[in-house]
C-alpha cells in the first residue's frame, strides 16, 4: 500500500498492510525546521504551515495527517467586516505582538496575540468581552460561505498527493472548547452563561451548526480523501454532559453528511476523551478519534478502549509527548510504540501516533524511532494480527 492508502484504510477502521504511523507534530516541529521565527509562519505566512508540516512528515518518513494544518478555504462574498492588524515587537519577551481591531456593523471588537520567536501565537486579549453584548458582533466574523477558493484546494491536494499523503482539512464544531478561544476569561464566562443565560449559548451553538452545515456542503463537494473535525478539549474544557448538549449534535449532523458522500472522518480532541469515544461511537458517524491521551493529560487505557469500542471506531494515538517523546530515550519510545501496537493494533483500525503536539525540542532520534518501529514490527498477516509485535512480548 501507499502511505496515503494505508492512512485512509486504517481511518476507516479496516486492516491496512501495516500500522500507519503519524506522530502529532502539526505546529512546533514543522515551524522549527523552517529555521524562521515562528511569527514569520503564523503572522506573515512566509512559509505556509501546511507545507512546513509536509516537509517535516517526509523528513521523518511518516504517514501524513495533513488536515491537522489545513482549513477549508471558504469564500464568503461581500462581507462588511473590516479586520485591521498591526504589529509591534516586544524586546522583553522576544516576541511579535499582533494588535487586531475588528469593525462590524454592530460595533468594534479588539484582540491581541503574542507570538514568541520559537512558540506559536497565544491570545492575551480575546474579542468577546461580554457574551450578551458581543455575540451579535462575533457573528459577522463567521458569515455564511458562498463557495471555495478552489485554487488553494487544488494546490493543497496536488502537493499532498505528489508526496503520497491523503488530502484533508479540518472543520471546527461548537462547544466550550471552541468558544473559550473567543471569550475573554476562557471557560469561566461560559460557565456563568450556562447557568444564567443558557439561551445565549444555545444561540451560539445554532449559529455554528447553521454555518457548519453549509461548510460541510462545500467540503464534500471538494472531494477530499478525509475530513478532520478539530475540537481540542471537548470534554476537558467542559464535561460529557456539556459536550453532549453542544458538540455532539453538530458532529452527528456533520459526520452524517460525510458518510453519505463516502468520505471518512476523524476527530481530534486532546485531554480526557474516554467518554467522548463512547459518545462518538454511539451517536455519530465519525470513523476515527485521536490523540487518546493517557493520564495525567487524558484518561485513556488504550487496551481497554480497543477492547470496548474498537469495532465501532478507529483509534489513533497515544504515546506521551513529554515523558516518552520529549524526555524519553529511543529505547523507551520503541517500547511504548510496541505496547501501543499490541494494545490497539490487532484487527486494524489503528494509527500509531502520540498525544497532542510533540514538543518543539523533541529529539529527532525519538521521532525516527517511532516511525521505524511501526515499519519493522507493524506488518499485518492475513488474519489481521501483528506477529512481530506478539513475538516481541513472548
Amino acid at each position: 500500500m501507499t502511505k496515503r492508502e494505508r492512512f485512509l484504510v486504517a481511518t476507516r477502521n479496516l486492516v491496512p498492510d501495516r500500522v500507519p504511523v503519524a506522530p502529532d507534530m502539526s505546529n512546533y516541529i514543522p515551524c522549527k525546521r523552517t529555521g524562521l521565527p515562528f511569527w514569520d509562519v503564523y503572522f506573515f505566512g512566509h512559509v505556509p504551515l501546511w507545507k512546513a508540516y509536509l516537509n517535516a512528515v517526509d523528513y521523518y518518513g511518516a504517514e501524513g495527517w495533513a488536515a491537522s494544518t489545513m482549513g477549508l478555504p471558504v469564500t464568503c462574498g461581500n462581507n462588511p467586516v473590516e479586520v485591521d492588524s498591526h504589529y509591534t515587537f516586544d524586546t522583553s519577551r522576544d516576541a511579535m505582538v499582533q494588535h487586531v481591531r475588528i469593525r462590524t456593523p454592530d460595533g468594534d471588537m479588539t484582540a491581541t496575540n503574542v507570538c514568541a520567536r520559537f512558540d506559536p501565537p497565544s491570545p492575551v486579549e480575546k474579542p468577546v468581552k461580554d457574551i450578551a453584548k458581543d455575540l451579535k458582533k462575533l457573528k459577522w466574523l463567521f458569515p455564511m460561505p458562498t463557495g471555495l477558493d478552489m485554487q488553494t484546494v487544488e494546490e493543497c491536494r496536488a502537493e499532498c498527493h505528489r508526496r503520497d499523503h491523503g488530502y484533508g482539512f479540518s472543520i471546527s464544531y461548537p462547544g466550550f472548547h471552541m468558544w473559550s478561544s473567543f471569550a475573554q476569561g476562557g471557560v469561566e464566562p461560559l460557565a456563568y452563561a450556562f447557568m444564567d443565560t443558557p439561551e445565549l449559548l444555545d444561540q451560539w451553538m445554532e449559529m455554528d451548526i447553521e454555518r457548519g452545515l453549509k461548510v460541510m456542503e462545500f467540503a464534500v463537494a471538494a472531494k477530499p480523501d478525509y475530513i478532520t473535525f478539530g475540537g481540542s478539549g471537548t470534554i476537558t474544557l467542559a464535561s460529557p454532559d456539556l459536550a453532549r448538549r453542544y458538540a455532539i449534535p453538530a458532529l452527528a449532523k456533520f459526520s452524517a453528511i460525510a458518510k453519505k458522500a463516502g468520505i471518512p472522518t476523524n476527530l481530534h480532541s486532546c485531554g480526557k476523551s474516554r467518554s467522548l469515544v463512547d459518545l462518538l461511537a454511539d451517536e455519530t458517524d465519525i470513523d476515527c478519534i485521536n490523540p487518546l491521551e493517557i493520564a495525567p493529560m487524558g484518561d485513556i487505557d488504550l487496551a481497554e478502549t480497543k477492547a470496548a469500542r474498537g469495532r465501532d471506531i478507529a483509534l489513533m494515538g497515544n504515546l506521551h509527548t513529554t515523558d516518552v517523546m520529549l524526555r524519553g530515550t529511543p529505547a523507551l519510545v520503541k517500547q511504548k510504540a510496541l505496547e501501543a501496537m499490541r494494545d490497539a493494533g490487532t484487527g486494524g483500525g489503528f494509527i500509531l501516533s502520540t498525544g497532542d503536539q510533540c514538543g518543539r525540542d523533541t529529539p529527532e532520534e525519538n521521532l525516527f524511532t517511532l516511525v521505524e518501529t511501526a515499519k519493522q514490527y507493524g506488518t499485518y498477516d492475513k488474519t489481521g494480527r501483528l506477529p512481530a509485535v506478539e513475538e516481541y512480548f513472548k
